[in-house]
């Protein structure tokens, strides 16, 4: 079987073009019940399977959240805009941190701006993130093109399917390791924001130490 790497490049970057991300003023404006909050990520997220059969969010998955401080609990079994906000943020995080890291990087948002009268608004954070991310896509792409090339100049000794095949491979190890250090890089700044303690509340690293010293 021959392995037609420049379609399949075509068909990523076609792909990358095509990614969009769920705008503050499509999150409904009105509380939302379990169902309906996976409904509507189901629907906006869709995009996103891998395989039709994909779950983008289930109901044990939001309710784990919850339990493990990630997200606030719902208000008499609805959902608010600012839950769905925060949901779509645990969403992209869950594929690359731990639990331990989103709650890290959450817990900040939810007590400064979820349900507070603070003058910066959680759909204002939201919007202006994911208006970076877009930004980043042509980028992106010719980050992909450059090391398709780069692995494409590869075992030029090989031959018919081998080269082929040798050749994706190190296309996906270059970017598997370009990947791997964003990882390395992502967990050491979330190593030094303060840590939630068990009920997910914020604590200084090292307040523990000192109290026990004290």
């Amino acid at each position: 079987m021959t392995i037609d790497v420049q379609n399949i490049l075509e068909s990523i970057l076609e792909s990358l073009n095509r990614i969009d991300y769920i705008r503050p003023e499509d999150v409904p404006g009105i509380d939302l019940y379990m169902d309906q909050v996976t409904t509507f990520m189901d629907r906006e997220l869709a995009t996103s399977k891998r395989y039709e059969e994909d779950k983008i969010l289930t109901k044990t998955m939001i309710n784990n959240y919850a339990k493990n401080n990630l997200l606030p609990p719902p208000e008499k079994k609805k959902y608010s805009k600012e839950h769905l906000l925060l949901l779509i943020f645990i969403y992209y995080f869950k594929n690359i941190l731990s639990i331990s890291d989103i709650q890290s990087l959450l817990s900040p948002l939810t007590e400064k701006y979820f349900h507070t009268d603070h003058a910066i608004k959680l759909d204002s954070i939201y919007s202006e993130v994911f208006s970076l991310e877009k930004s980043q896509i042509e980028a992106m792409k010719e980050d992909l093109v450059s090391k398709y090339r780069i692995a494409g100049e590869t075992f030029e000794g090989a031959s018919g399917q081998d080269r082929d095949f040798l050749r994706l491979f190190s296309f996906i190890c270059m970017l598997s390791f370009d990947v791997y250090v964003k990882k390395q890089v992502i967990e050491k700044l979330i190593d030094q924001l303060p840590a939630p303690d068990k009920k997910g509340k914020k604590k200084e690293k090292g307040a523990d130490t000192a109290s026990q010293s004290s």
